[in-house]
């Protein structure tokens, strides 16, 4: 496998989980390339992938890279949000050209669910259409780490691209099954996984990583705090690592940081990572399938039928970019397949058809931790105004703590 945008390594950790050998790493970001260094410090490695050649690049049956998201993000806001415009998210051109150039028999991407929308829904049309012209079958879905297995709800586009294989994409994004049940998702935010009387006390589900360094100024509500017997507190970097599926201390490279400044550092690159246990699942998939004979990989109407997903859909044609207008929305369903300049929809959820099962509490840190980490007076203050001016509800456990460390409550 080779890696691109590889970030902390969630995707070359995920293969290797899988069976696969890592062969190349690209990345730019100085901190990321020192967790990098402690993991696969005998890996070829690039470092601008716009310096980047297709010569210095390996051959490898999977290329991996989740692109820049931050002009695609919707925590950017609309005004920012450039999309395949802007210059980190429109790398995804550059990625696409050494594509073209070197062919591998599958590419996995993945993005934040803002790309469905970005755009008015024309840079997922983009990524489509570019796969699509290269040769290659393409499956995305919308898929929610919290149902593979870590208690954190994060619901990321997976896009997996197979070349000349439309049966193989199909296989590694979707189960014959029918979907799994779905039941009481927001009530799991609210919902105590603290077994009685026991501390931290946490809900059963925190909210999505961000790519934040990590400190409070109470604006930010929508975060996930542990409420202990001795304040509230933010969750330690462990405790984020354990959210994404990596091992503790996985991003503790502190040689010339203070904690303060390697808490930063080791949140933001958490906060950008993919969850390794999704990537985990889909690469077991991708590795099977490399091992079938190539003939066994054609899609026919039987092999579809079978996937209850695509029950009732039709194919439709795939637009080009330059025949709708960028003022017109595009409205994307969260999963589907292309094949030859044209797509059905699926009717997946997020979950695998199994999904496994996770809480809070299992990965939250037990006793005291060190001050940094607890919330001020005035920092919960904050958090109660934004959300009681956004009419929100906080996890019960949560809002009493606040109150009494604001001083609402005595």
């Amino acid at each position: 496998m080779n890696s691109f945008f590889a970030g902390i390594g969630g995707f070359d950790l995920g293969f290797e989980k899988a069976g696969f050998d890592i062969s190349y790493i690209c990345e730019i970001n100085d901190y990321c390339n020192k967790v990098l260094d402690m993991h696969w410090p005998d890996v070829a490695r690039g470092y601008d992938i716009n310096e980047v050649m297709p010569s210095d690049i390996p051959q490898a049956d999977v290329w991996c890279g989740g692109f820049p998201c931050q002009d695609i993000s919707v925590a950017r806001g609309s005004l920012s949000r450039l999309g395949l415009n802007g210059a980190r998210s429109g790398l995804f051109y550059r990625f696409a050209e050494l594509i073209e150039a070197k062919k591998p028999e599958v590419v996995l991407i993945e993005n934040v669910g803002g790309l469905f929308n970005s755009n008015k829904g024309h840079d997922l049309l983009v990524v489509l259409k570019t796969m699509s012209d290269l040769g290659y079958a393409v499956a995305w879905r919308l898929l929610n780490s919290r149902y593979f297995g870590v208690p954190q709800s994060r619901p990321r586009v997976y896009i997996c691209c197979w070349k000349k294989s439309p049966s193989a994409a199909l296989r590694s994004m979707f189960n014959p099954e029918p979907n799994a049940a779905l039941e009481g998702e927001r009530k799991a935010f609210l919902k105590e996984s603290t077994p009685d009387g026991k501390f931290p006390r946490v809900p059963t589900v925190g909210y999505c990583l961000a790519a934040t360094s990590g400190r409070h100024t109470g604006t930010d509500w929508s975060r996930t705090y542990a409420t202990c017997e001795d304040g509230i507190r933010r969750l330690t970097p462990i405790e984020c690592e354990r959210l994404q599926g990596f091992p503790d201390d996985w991003t503790k490279a502190t040689n010339g940081y203070d904690p303060e400044e390697s808490d930063s550092l080791r949140y933001a690159a958490i906060g950008n990572a993919v969850s390794v246990p999704v990537v985990e699942t889909i690469a077991r998939r991708i590795a099977g399938i490399l091992a079938e004979a190539p003939q066994r990989r054609a899609l026919s109407n039987k092999a579809l039928s079978a996937y209850p997903v695509f029950n009732g859909s039709e194919w439709l044609d795939l637009p080009d970019e330059e025949d709708v207008p960028a003022e017109q929305k595009i409205v994307w369903p969260k999963s589907g397949l292309v094949w030859e300049g044209r797509y059905i929809v699926a009717k997946a959820n997020t979950a695998p058809s199994s999904p496994v099962p996770s809480s809070l509490y299992e990965i939250i840190q037990h006793g005291r931790m060190e001050d940094r980490y607890y919330l001020s007076p005035n920092a919960a203050e904050g958090i109660l105004r934004r959300v009681d001016n956004n009419n929100r509800h906080l996890f019960e456990p949560l809002r009493d703590g606040l109150e009494r460390l604001s001083g609402r409550k005595a």
